[in-house]
C-alpha cells in the first residue's frame, strides 16, 4: 500500500496510507493534510492514486510551488526515491507493506507507545489575554505575519518551537530560539511579537 510520510526539518510527523483516489494538502482546515505554515497555500497540492497503483502529485497553482527532487512541478509521478517539498515540509511516497521474515516472527512484541499528552498555549497578556490554543495538529503557527511568526511542531509526545518568519526574534524563557528550534516543556513561557504565551501540558 502506498503511504505518504510527512517530515518537518528532518523530523517525521506523520504517516498516511493513500487509500483514497485523491488526498489534498493545504493550509485550509478542510484538506486531508493540513499544514499550518504561511508558505503553504490554502489548497496547495493533491496526491492522486491511479488505478494501477501509481501515485501522482499535482500542484494546485500554489503561491510557493510544489517541488520534486528540487524541481518545481505542475504534475509528476512520485515513488520511494522521490523527495517532495512543500514549504519546509518533506514528503515521500513509500510502500509500507513490510514482508514478514523469520527474524521478525521470533522477535519480541513491540513496546506499545503511551498516548501523547495533550498540550495547549495560553496567551498571558495583550488584546488576546486569556485565549487558549489547543495543539492538536502536527504543526501550529502562531504570531503576527510581518512581525514574528513561530511554529509549534508535535513529534510523538514531544513539542518543538521554531521561528518561521519575522525580524523580531522569539524567546523561550528569556532565551533566543536557535535556528534548529527548542523543545517545549510544561510551563515554558514564549515571548512572540511582544506577547507572552505559556506552553501547558495537560
Amino acid at each position: 500500500m502506498p503511504t505518504l510520510t510527512i517530515a518537518l526539518d528532518g523530523r517525521e510527523l506523520q504517516r498516511l496510507p493513500l487509500t483514497r483516489p485523491r488526498t489534498t494538502v493545504g493550509r485550509r482546515p478542510y484538506n486531508d493534510i493540513v499544514m499550518e505554515h504561511l508558505a503553504v497555500s490554502g489548497e496547495h497540492a493533491v496526491f492522486v492514486l491511479q488505478p494501477d497503483g501509481r501515485v501522482q502529485v499535482l500542484d494546485l497553482n500554489s503561491t510557493n510551488g510544489t517541488y520534486v527532487n528540487g524541481r518545481a512541478v505542475v504534475s509528476a509521478d512520485v515513488g520511494p526515491d522521490d523527495l517532495i517539498e512543500i514549504a519546509r515540509y518533506q514528503l515521500r511516497v513509500i510502500d509500507d507493506a513490510t514482508p514478514v521474515t523469520a527474524e521478525a516472527t521470533t522477535a519480541p512484541p513491540p513496546t506499545v507507545a503511551q498516548p501523547a499528552r495533550q498540550a495547549r498555549l495560553e496567551v498571558l497578556d495583550g488584546p488576546a489575554a486569556g485565549r487558549t490554543v489547543a495543539l492538536t495538529k502536527a504543526a501550529t503557527t502562531i504570531g503576527k505575519p510581518g512581525v514574528a511568526v513561530a511554529t509549534v511542531t508535535r513529534t510523538g509526545a514531544d513539542y518543538v518551537l521554531t521561528q518561521a518568519a519575522g525580524e523580531r526574534p522569539a524567546t523561550l524563557n528569556g532565551q533566543t530560539i536557535g535556528p534548529t528550534g527548542a523543545p517545549l516543556h510544561d510551563g515554558d513561557v514564549i515571548v512572540l511579537a511582544g506577547t507572552r504565551i505559556r506552553f501547558v501540558l495537560c
